[in-house]
């Protein structure tokens, strides 16, 4: 039988008939040993390059969404902020309350009563229910809406809220009869919309002559208050890929007139 010593196997002569002199017998032969398991220093720093490369190709990939994300939020708010903004000017045309106030008094007295409202190509007053602060459930408030230049070219569309505490308070900024004082931007103005190419008012009224249809004017003149109002403006730079300021159009559902007295009965 075989036995192994080290790494030699050896086969006893006795085995064979003819002993040694057997052409089948041989003298022994050397075994090679099994290699040992292990790692090679150019198989681990392939394994280091191949790590190196997955971790790049990772950071890169998370760069990327990263990226993307940032950039799909910063739409998201743009288009928010646009269409939030319209639905203030929106609600706040929609909340006008028909104020009779006296302009040009004196503490003598005097002045000429007539509604609150003024409309002009760039500035709109008048009194809302609607406010930024309280929205519906707020304090009335009187609202200044104008353009202004804006920081980097262009104008921009602001507000300016002061609350409303009766007529007389209103009468304060009605300087005569369809005379007005100016209007000035403060740190508590709020920016509706910002970056237009431009942005003008204009209100649909009833001509004197009955008969004609209405038509929009860029200065209102009428006894009561328009019946629409119609806000153009555009964005100086168009992106297609982010909702873009627009005209607005809200209707004036207020048909009193200043002259007749309203009761109930």
């Amino acid at each position: 039988m075989n036995q192994r010593y080290g790494w030699q196997a050896f086969v006893p002569a006795t085995a064979f008939p003819g002993g040694a002199d057997n052409p089948r017998f041989c003298q022994p032969r050397p075994r090679p040993l099994r290699p040992t398991a292990g790692v090679t220093l150019i198989e681990l720093l392939v394994g280091v390059v191949l790590l190196s490369m997955l971790s790049l190709g990772l950071l890169f990939a998370l760069n990327i969404g990263i990226t993307t994300y940032q950039k799909a939020q910063s739409k998201l708010m743009d288009n928010r902020r646009v269409a939030g903004a319209q639905r203030i000017i929106e609600q706040e045309l929609a909340g006008l309350v028909p104020v009779v106030t006296t302009c040009g008094a004196t503490p003598e007295g005097g002045g000429t009563k007539e509604q609150f409202f003024q409309g002009e190509p760039e500035v709109m007053r008048f009194v809302s229910n609607f406010s930024l602060q309280g929205a519906w459930c707020g304090q009335p408030q009187i609202l200044e809406i104008f353009i202004i230049p804006g920081s980097n070219g262009g104008v921009r569309l602001v507000v300016n809220e002061i609350p409303y505490l009766g007529p007389q308070s209103a009468g304060r900024l009605c300087a005569g009869q369809r005379k007005y004082l100016p209007v000035s931007a403060a740190p508590t103005s709020f920016v509706l919309a910002d970056k237009l190419a431009f942005c003008r008012f204009s209100f649909l009224d009833q001509p004197e002559d009955q008969s004609l249809p209405l038509a929009w004017y860029p200065r209102f003149v009428g006894p009561t208050w328009p019946r629409a109002v119609r806000i153009e403006m555009a964005p100086m730079v168009p992106d297609p890929s982010r909702l873009q300021p627009a005209s607005i159009l809200a209707p004036i559902h207020v048909y009193r007139h200043p002259e007749i007295q309203y009761g109930d009965f």
